[in-house]
C-alpha cells in the first residue's frame, strides 16, 4: 500500500496540512518542525505528488524563463550559465521547474509568451534581460502576471520588480580607475544598443569623464550589434584614428577576449598597447593569455534573487514585492598598466 500524507503526518505528530505546508516549503512553518517531517517521509519513503499537487492548486510548479532574441550569443556567454545556474539552485530548493522560451525575433518571444500565459503553461515568468519600450513587459502588465525582470526596467520602475547591479555606477568605477592610470582617451564597447544595461553603463563611462573635463566621443563607441560580424574591421578603424584609444572599457569578458584577439592580429598587444576592462568576470576574465581587470556583478546572485522574488511574488500575489540591487566589486588584474609606459600603435 502506498504511503500517504496521513502517515507521515501521523509519524512525525503533526497535522497533515503541517505536511503538505513542509512540502510547499512553506516559510512560516517552523525548521525544527520541517526537519522532524522531513526526516518521516525518508523513513517512511515517501514521496510527494507534485502533478497532484499542482492540480489541487491549480500551480503548474513551472517558472518561465524568456531569453533575449540573440539566443546564440546568450547561450555561448559564460554569464547565461552562471545566471542560469542561480535561477535554476533556487526554483529547486522551492520545488519549481523552469521553462525557457527564446525566438529569432523580438515577435517570436512575444508570441511564446503569450503561449505561456494563456496557455497556462507556467506560473510566473523571469525576463533575463531589460530593453528599451519592450511590449512583452507591457503585455505581462495588462494581463496581471506574475513576472521578474533582470534587469533595471527602462519605465515604471516603481510598479516592476527586478533584480539588478548598478550599472550607472559600475560602468563609472571602471572608467575612473583607468582615468586614474592617466588613460584619456577610454573607449566604450557595450552590449546590444536597445538593452537598458548598455544604456545605463554608458551613461555612467561618460560621467566619469565629464567630472575630469574629458568630452566623450562618439567615434570612441560601439556596440555589440556592429562588432559581431566584423570585429576586427572594427577594431581596425579604431586603430586608424588619429588619436587613438589608449583603454577600453568592454561588456564583457567573452567579448573582451574576442576583441583582444582581433588586436593581437592587428599588432596590438594588451596592456602594452591598450589597457581593457571588462565587466561580469566570469572564467574568461581569470584563464585569458592577459587576465582581465573586470568589474564582478555577482551574476549567480542575480539569478537568485530572480527566482526568489517571483516565488515570494507567486507565494503573496497582492503585496508589492520589492527587488533587488545586487552588490558589484573591482576584480584587479594584469590587463591594464598606466598610460605613461603604453606604447601606442
Amino acid at each position: 500500500m502506498a504511503v500517504t500524507i496521513k502517515d507521515v503526518a501521523q509519524l512525525a505528530n503533526v497535522a497533515p496540512s503541517t505536511v503538505s505546508r513542509v512540502i510547499a516549503n512553506n516559510p512560516r512553518i517552523s525548521e525544527k518542525t520541517k526537519v522532524r517531517v522531513r526526516e518521516a517521509m525518508e523513513k517512511l519513503g515517501y514521496h510527494p505528488n507534485f502533478i497532484a499537487r499542482s492540480l489541487a492548486n491549480q500551480s503548474t510548479q513551472i517558472l518561465g524563463l524568456v531569453l533575449p532574441s540573440s539566443s546564440e550569443t546568450f547561450f555561448n556567454s559564460p554569464t547565461f550559465a552562471t545566471i542560469l545556474r542561480g535561477l535554476s539552485e533556487c526554483a529547486r530548493e522551492r520545488k519549481y521547474s523552469l521553462l525557457m522560451n527564446t525566438g529569432n525575433s523580438d515577435e517570436e518571444i512575444f508570441e511564446g509568451v503569450v503561449e505561456m500565459v494563456q496557455g497556462g503553461m507556467v506560473d510566473g515568468i523571469v525576463l533575463m534581460y531589460s530593453r528599451m519600450n519592450d511590449h512583452t513587459i507591457t503585455y505581462l502588465q495588462s494581463r496581471n502576471f506574475p513576472f521578474v525582470l533582470i534587469g533595471k526596467p527602462y519605465e515604471f520602475a516603481e510598479e516592476i520588480t527586478y533584480v539588478d547591479n548598478d550599472n550607472y555606477l559600475a560602468a563609472k568605477e571602471a572608467t575612473n580607475y583607468l582615468l586614474e592610470l592617466g588613460h584619456k582617451k577610454v573607449g566604450f564597447i557595450g552590449g546590444h544598443s536597445k538593452l537598458v544595461m548598455t544604456h545605463e553603463r554608458l551613461l555612467g563611462y561618460e560621467g566619469a569623464l565629464k567630472e575630469h573635463g574629458i568630452v566623450p566621443r562618439n567615434d570612441y563607441i560601439f556596440y555589440e550589434e556592429a562588432l559581431r560580424e566584423e570585429m576586427q574591421e572594427v577594431m581596425q578603424n579604431l586603430l586608424a584614428l588619429s588619436e587613438v584609444p589608449t583603454a577600453l572599457i568592454v561588456h564583457d569578458d567573452l567579448m573582451a577576449l574576442s576583441i583582444m584577439n582581433s588586436l593581437r592580429s592587428l599588432g596590438c598587444f594588451t596592456p602594452e598597447h591598450m589597457s581593457i576592462v571588462s565587466l561580469n568576470n566570469t572564467l574568461f576574465s581569470e584563464i585569458s593569455l592577459s587576465s582581465f581587470t573586470s568589474i564582478d556583478t555577482n551574476m549567480y546572485d542575480i539569478g537568485y534573487q530572480a527566482t526568489r522574488c517571483l516565488v515570494q511574488k507567486l507565494a503573496s500575489p497582492e503585496e508589492r514585492i520589492q527587488g533587488a540591487i545586487i552588490p558589484h566589486h573591482f576584480v584587479e588584474r594584469d590587463s591594464c598598466q598606466r598610460v605613461q609606459t603604453a606604447v601606442l600603435v
